[in-house]
């Protein structure tokens, strides 16, 4: 969003409403980059249920089917209880071969050109992988899906905050000594209460010293001082979902002056209870404010969800038409950390695909 005082988003309607007939089939064909989706949370209903085949032993059903009633969630604290028994399902570098690619299939099939895939290598390795067969198959994947899906890849590894500082020590190890090409973050995901932000500080400070950027997780089940502690301690440069930024306008004119993008996946708030309902969703705040906002998925299968459908809820929830949703989609590239000429060539696309669309007029878009 543009960095002025708070005004209307480019693209909203003067009512607030729904955008033109056709909105849906833009942002299917939209050129995106997504900043906040995780690797296991991407495992789709019939890669994880043949995960589960493959591992008997495991709690998570077979049954494609099952699997709807199997991610229904009762709280935040159970959908981590689920998530981690489907992480138990990636047990050796062919699973994570196979889930990485996958997940990068089911991106191109949204045109998501560009996305840092949020990794836990962590859950991983303690499970048995080899943390050298990890790497490489994260990086096997990388290049295939570039060369055979035209989608680039790059890699935030995260700490399971749950797992304590033992899991912050084996994540720096992993992203600092065996760096993967693809590695451009370091994060912080897991629960936040009872998770102080704070104690991560000396790790964030290695990896930053070594040239990574820092998105922890901050302020989606706790409130704004998670978040000035992951901007304090940690030197967070985005903050994953920062729903409660809202409750804090010193915080909202801090984020939108420093230019802090916030990395917001409505769905998965309802999902997890972090947000009452979509209506309630803090989103139009931050945007008022001015805060350069991104939206993004976090856990698509697991929430029901996908890229293209949070899209399409952010259109409704800020009033936008396609002009104001190829403006969140530039957000999206301008937040990234793809290299300056990577982010030149995707916002030149995304425009030029929004031109070809105003320029079909009306009927063109109603036909398609």
């Amino acid at each position: 969003m543009p960095d002025t005082a708070p005004g209307p988003v480019p693209g909203t309607g003067p009512s607030g409403g729904p955008g033109p007939a056709g909105l849906d089939a833009f942002i299917a064909g939209l050129p995106k980059a997504e900043l906040h989706v995780h690797h296991v949370g991407s495992a789709s209903p019939r890669i994880v249920a043949e995960l589960a085949a493959r591992h008997p032993d495991s709690a998570v059903p077979a049954d494609p089917a099952a699997l709807a009633d199997f991610f229904t969630f009762r709280d935040f604290a159970h959908f981590i209880q689920v998530y981690l028994s489907v992480v138990d399902l990636i047990r050796d570098a062919e699973d994570v071969r196979l889930l990485t690619f996958e997940v990068a299939r089911d991106m191109a099939r949204q045109n998501i050109r560009y996305a840092e895939l949020t990794v836990t290598p962590f859950s991983s390795t303690r499970r048995g992988i080899h943390e050298q067969a990890f790497m490489e198959a994260i990086e096997d994947a990388r290049k295939a899906a570039e060369s055979e899906l035209g989608v680039t890849l790059r890699w935030c590894f995260d700490i399971p905050g749950e797992a304590g500082l033992e899991s912050a020590e084996q994540t720096a190890h992993l992203a600092l000594d065996l760096r993967p090409e693809g590695l451009v973050s370091f994060g912080l995901g897991g629960p936040e209460i009872g998770v102080p932000r704070p104690q991560f500080k000396p790790y964030f400070d290695r990896a930053r010293a070594a040239g990574l950027h820092s998105v922890p997780h901050a302020g989606e089940t706790t409130g704004p001082e998670t978040i000035w502690d992951a901007l304090r301690d940690l030197g967070a440069e985005r903050i994953g979902h920062g729903t409660s930024a809202v409750r804090d306008p010193r915080l909202l004119e801090h984020l939108a002056e420093h230019r802090v993008p916030l990395e917001v996946c409505p769905t998965s708030n309802i999902a997890t209870r972090a947000v009452a309902t979509l209506d309630e969703h803090p989103m139009k705040e931050m945007v008022a404010a001015g805060v350069l906002v991104t939206v993004n998925s976090d856990d698509p299968p697991m929430f029901g969800t996908d890229l293209n459908t949070e899209y399409a809820v952010a259109a409704r929830l800020l009033g936008l038409d396609h002009t104001g949703v190829a403006a969140l989609a530039r957000n999206a590239v301008e937040a990234s950390f793809l290299d300056a000429a990577g982010k030149r060539a995707l916002a030149a696309e995304i425009d030029a695909y929004a031109a070809a669309y105003t320029a079909a007029g009306p009927g063109a878009r109603t036909a398609s």
